[in-house]
């Protein structure tokens, strides 16, 4: 079995394979939380997706009559969405702290759900793009923000396992977060994923850091962004009718923000 340290955000197809799966409940999440959220939602909203990634969520809003535009930091990634969704959405490179929009046309509402957010290593820069959302929507619209908050009492490793399989190639994805450190507000995960195309078996590894947040930290954050309010919460199942509260009971949310 060979192996080798590479980060998976440059090998796009193997990371579309092991997300795939809950694309379309994700889709009919964002297109039902658009319909409860927004005083008067469109039949063909405008729609960013800061950090798109494959652009499955993408393609499969573009699917439901959504005008798509989305970017990535990765240029493989980039690559892959454009290929993906040819001349059916807007996608390229940018950063998530600073990113510029194609158009001066505000969007109706914006999108994070894989904890993307939490790459941005500085109170600064999670500020700054929390800022740079709020600017690009309209009045009313909503950014849908998912993020997994931190229980800094644990002691242990966390460990969670994705797999998937399309035209015959296999991937498993094993995924460790470590406890975080709470005075530097940072936690170690490594990602292995196991695949097995042509015959041939391998693991890529991908190590990186993430800023930690419990639920009093987030809402220090969000305080300091007053052009968003907060106006519901949800879980990782992705079902409009199930609500949390931005609190510490469980660490999977899904952030509803209105732009004021």
């Amino acid at each position: 079995m060979a192996n080798e340290e590479r980060d998976w955000y440059d090998t796009p197809l193997y990371y579309d394979i092991i997300f795939d799966e809950g694309t379309e409940c994700e889709a009919d999440f964002l297109m039902a939380a658009y319909q409860r959220y927004v005083a008067e939602p469109l039949k063909k909203p405008l729609v960013l997706e800061p950090a798109c990634g494959s652009g499955r969520l993408m393609h499969a809003l573009h699917v439901r009559g959504c005008k798509m535009h989305g970017f990535d930091l990765g240029e493989a990634m980039v690559r892959y969405a454009k290929d993906r969704l040819r001349k059916k959405a807007l996608v390229w490179q940018d950063r998530m702290e600073s990113f510029a929009t194609p158009t001066s046309e505000r969007y109706d509402f914006a999108h994070c759900l894989v904890s993307t957010f939490k790459y941005l290593l500085t109170e600064a820069d999670a500020r700054s793009h929390l800022q740079r959302v709020s600017e690009v929507l309209k009045p009313g619209g909503i950014y849908l923000l998912g993020v997994h908050l931190t229980n800094y009492a644990l002691t242990n490793h966390e460990h969670e396992r994705w797999q998937g399989a399309r035209d015959g190639v296999e991937v498993v994805c094993n995924t460790r977060t470590w406890p975080a450190d709470k005075s530097k507000r940072l936690e170690d995960i490594r990602t292995r994923l196991n695949i097995r195309q042509y015959g041939e078996t391998r693991t890529q590894e991908t190590r990186w850091q993430f800023r930690t947040y419990d639920a009093a930290q987030m809402r220090r954050l969000l305080k300091s962004v007053p052009d968003f309010e907060l106006v519901a919460g949800h879980d990782f199942t992705h079902d409009i009718e199930v609500t949390r509260k931005l609190d510490d009971s469980y660490s999977d949310i899904v952030l509803v923000l209105r732009r004021l």
